[in-house]
């Protein structure tokens, strides 16, 4: 099935961010950063939704809230861009998108990034902002933790943290695109190089080595949640993933893990997208479909 023009947008966008890397292989981390706010491109603003900024457990944030939500109830999204690159900025029409779709409302951490940051100054943040929403009256059961690719992995390692913690954990896990394989060993990554315009070898090894820094182990299931265990109370998992990307593995793996642990687990792979394809929100037939798929899951 061939895709949407409109879909092709994100593919165009991921290749001439990967040109330009190429043809400039010195780029600073600042150089990259500023490749990667070209992002937010992808995504159409959502009709109704206002933002505000603000500051959640110390960490940088932006709120957004779609008319007639449900204030009752929050997503802590932790935005994507391998640990390194990505934003408040990059990600906010997205999240609005995605509170829009499920009634609730939204806030995006600026997470400390690496290389300055390494592993585990991420999921200090999150589980931080996470128990800071505990504090401000959200209920467990009423919070959803959302992330896509790096953030994906946040957000899963997020509630694995909290539950060993003994701090109760939110009532649901959304994983766009989730990269998880920190020792780069997924099959995909090689079968579908030709088709991924974005992800490959080079990326994740460079990505990981600057998230992990000089002490981070690859198999720390924190880290690397395809190696942590599932077992004993973890929500119920929506994944979603496209079929061409060389993280495909990653979610259907982390499916089987799951679903073997006695976890509640959706797994939805879309034909022929690219890396995060609901970024396309508001452009693209196929991101509004997926969202409004996830959206029947949530309040099912």
């Amino acid at each position: 099935m061939a895709i949407s023009s409109e879909a092709d947008f994100l593919r165009a966008l991921y290749k001439g961010w990967s040109d330009r890397m190429a043809a400039n292989p010195a780029l600073t981390i600042a150089d990259l950063r500023g490749l990667f706010e070209e992002w937010h491109q992808a995504t159409r603003e959502p009709e109704g939704v206002t933002y505000r900024s603000g500051l959640l457990a110390g960490v940088e944030a932006i709120w957004a809230s779609p008319v007639d939500a449900d204030i009752s109830k929050v997503i802590l999204y932790t935005h994507g861009g391998g640990f390194v690159v990505g934003s408040v900025s990059t990600h906010r029409k997205f999240a609005g998108h995605l509170a829009r779709h499920l009634g609730v409302t939204a806030v995006v951490i600026d997470y400390r990034r690496a290389p300055e940051c390494p592993f585990p100054a991420q999921i200090e943040d999150s589980t931080a902002a996470y128990r800071e929403l505990l504090a401000r009256g959200f209920k467990a059961q009423n919070i959803t933790i959302a992330g896509d690719s790096a953030g994906g992995n946040l957000a899963i390692s997020t509630v694995l943290q909290l539950r060993d913690d003994g701090v109760a954990v939110p009532g649901a896990v959304i994983a766009f695109s989730p990269w998880l394989d920190m020792e780069h060993i997924g099959k995909t990554l090689e079968t579908n190089a030709a088709t991924d315009v974005l992800v490959n070898m080079s990326v994740v090894q460079s990505m990981s080595t600057m998230f992990l820094g000089q002490n981070g182990s690859r198999t720390n299931p924190l880290a690397n949640p395809l190696k942590a265990n599932y077992k004993n109370g973890f929500p119920r998992l929506y994944i979603t993933v496209g079929s061409v990307e060389a993280l495909l593995d990653n979610s259907t793996d982390l499916a089987e893990i799951a679903k073997a642990a006695g976890v509640d687990v959706t797994l939805s792979v879309v034909e022929d997208m690219q890396h995060v394809f609901p970024f396309l929100a508001g452009r693209a037939v196929e991101a509004d479909d997926e969202l409004r798929r996830i959206a029947h899951w949530f309040k099912a």
